[in-house]
């Protein structure tokens, strides 16, 4: 499972942080919206650092589908709806400029990363709500239109058109951007105190801390584990399936999404929230199972080329968390809770805290506020922190049949050992793995992911392999069994 941005650029290795440093800022995390921010910061002369866990672009930006757009599905009447034109307004002018930025910065600086202005489309089987999603869309100041014809093969009765948006690969950009910046390498940050970053070879002092580590994995203060849960999604990279001008997604949770990149086409979808059952696990397989099926359909005579994964954070009002981390850390910031739209997202993120730092006025900086809270999402919210309890109080779990000599060749499942309740994997070649099955994070019940062989919290959506290494935080260690 690797993605078609992984295979086709390597970035060039960084060093690890080894001894003492000062800088005016340091960002902890080196995806897009970390180096952005970097980017951007030293561009307005604020010397900056990056720390990065592992390898830059090594996270969620690897597996995104690289979509630069101001359309993040069919949002625009729930937004004027439920926030108001003032706000509704400010949130896409925001993205919107962040797709221009990026082609400002494609343009200047002379990045080859197979960018190319395409147009993006939410399809729907409702034709009203596609015209009145058209209608809001321009009363918010976007280029918008209802179309009746789409190039892609779904039944549908039309499509909302966001003119002049962008696509390109992820990590030959970010690359190009990462040559001017100090990025250290395998530097997983250990402790944070104050205005000290302490990592296994060194440390940082910097004025400002910026997290922008997807998931922030400081539990006190912000809470940010209760007001957030993780999505995952699913990718497959297509040979001869035709061209296709425009990216596209539907409407709803069961939303197919397209887009062109060279000769392949990009095929994902099958969204669910991470650790929880789906209906792509009714299929022998998973997730990817349902996804090749609908491909036998859609894209008869294709072939697949690779495929991949994506994790998501989601805030209970959908608009991310960019801003001071907790009113008792004013130099702490925070950049999270992206949904499904992390390139956009990155690119506001990078302005709102460049503008923060520099002191200059950003009139959409207040819809991002991470403090911010209203009653509308309180059901949200309870939600989320309820799943969270859930995991933290349950006692007993459910012991599947096939357990130790008898479990499958390539299953996992919760089993008893002489050590106790753990989790249990066997390998095609009949190789047995122990791992422990409460989250290192806040101490939720694992559960296990068949579609990629993983053991994932339900709660927030950390994950680690089946042999225990950690995949994704928040945790911040493994679950290796003893």
């Amino acid at each position: 499972m690797e993605s078609i941005w992984s295979r086709t650029c390597e970035i060039r290795r960084r060093e690890s942080l080894q001894g003492d440093i000062e800088t005016d800022a340091v960002v902890i995390g080196g995806g897009m919206a970390g180096i952005l921010t970097a980017y951007q910061l030293e561009r307005a002369g604020i010397h900056t650092a990056v720390l990065e866990a592992e390898r830059i672009g090594g996270g969620q930006t690897k597996n995104t589908t690289a979509k630069i757009t101001s359309q993040h599905g069919m949002f625009c009447k729930t937004f004027l709806e439920k926030k108001g034109k003032e706000t509704a307004t400010k949130y896409v002018q925001a993205n919107q400029d962040s797709v221009e930025e990026y082609k400002r910065i494609i343009k200047e600086e002379k990045i080859d990363c197979d960018f190319e202005e395409q147009d993006s489309y939410v399809y729907s089987q409702d034709a009203e709500k596609l015209k009145q999603e058209a209608e809001v869309a321009c009363e918010l100041g976007i280029s918008a239109s209802y179309v009746k014809e789409i190039e892609v093969p779904v039944s549908c009765a039309g499509a909302v058109k966001f003119a002049r948006q962008g696509q390109f690969h992820p990590l030959k950009f970010m690359a190009a951007i990462a040559e001017r910046l100090t990025v250290y390498e395998n530097s997983p940050v250990k402790e944070i105190e104050e205005h000290i970053v302490r990592t296994p070879g060194g440390s940082v002092c910097a004025g400002k801390i910026i997290f922008a580590v997807h998931f922030p994995f400081v539990n006190f203060p912000g809470m940010y584990f209760a007001r957030m849960h993780q999505e995952r999604s699913y990718v497959l990279a297509l040979e001869d399936a035709g061209t296709l001008n425009g990216m596209y997604i539907g409407e709803g949770k069961d939303s197919l999404s397209f887009r062109q990149y060279g000769k392949y086409i990009l095929f994902g979808g099958q969204g669910h929230r991470t650790g929880e059952e789906h209906d792509g696990r009714k299929y022998k397989g998973g997730s990817y199972a349902a996804l090749r099926e609908a491909v036998e359909r859609i894209y008869p005579g294709s072939r697949e080329i690779t495929c991949w994964s994506a994790q998501d954070c989601v805030t209970a009002d959908q608009i991310p968390f960019i801003g001071t981390y907790a009113k008792d850390r004013p130099d702490w910031i925070v950049s999270t809770g992206f949904r499904k739209w992390g390139m956009s997202s990155s690119m506001v993120s990078a302005m709102l805290i460049r503008d923060m730092l520099c002191k200059n006025e950003n009139p959409c900086a207040g819809i991002f506020v991470p403090d911010r809270f209203s009653a509308e999402e309180l059901p949200q919210i309870m939600k989320d922190g309820g799943k969270a309890v859930k995991g933290l109080t349950k006692r007993f779990f459910h012991i599947p049949d096939e357990i130790s000599s008898q479990l499958e060749p390539g299953r996992g499942a919760i089993a008893e050992t002489a050590e106790g309740k753990a989790g249990v994997y066997k390998t095609e070649e009949g190789t047995i793995y122990q791992v422990g099955i409460i989250c290192p994070h806040l101490g939720c019940e694992l559960v296990w992911n068949p579609d990629e062989k993983t053991w994932d919290c339900p709660c927030h959506g950390s994950r680690f392999d089946y042999q225990g290494n950690l995949l994704e935080g928040p945790a911040q260690e493994g679950i290796h069994g003893e």
